[in-house]
């Protein structure tokens, strides 16, 4: 099986600001990642990726907020967008914009 697209989007939320969200079902994890998805969510604000999750090879699930990496522990794609998307709000909180 080759890896399918499940979703490939880019979302303006503001005129200086997108999200994008890419997913793929893949043949067989990415190690060290246990699921078989391959994901990028990404929030943009002028021109830097201010929150991402994502799993690439050797790291496995993990999420950037600013300069700052953590693991993720990935379960569902739902509750993948919904942690993205608190922490997008999160970060529009404390960064003033609305």
């Amino acid at each position: 099986m080759k890896a399918i697209s499940l979703m490939d989007r880019r979302v303006a939320v503001a005129v200086d600001a997108f999200v994008e969200i890419v997913i793929w079902r893949v043949p067989e994890p990415v190690p060290p990642s246990t699921h078989g998805l391959k994901y990028r969510l990404a929030y943009v604000v002028t021109g830097m990726c201010v929150v991402r999750y994502d799993n690439e090879r050797g790291k496995g699930d993990h999420r950037h907020v600013d300069d700052v990496e953590k693991p993720y522990r990935f379960t569902t794609t739902e509750k993948l967008m919904a942690d993205f998307e608190a922490d997008v709000a999160r970060w529009n909180r404390e960064h003033s914009r609305t």
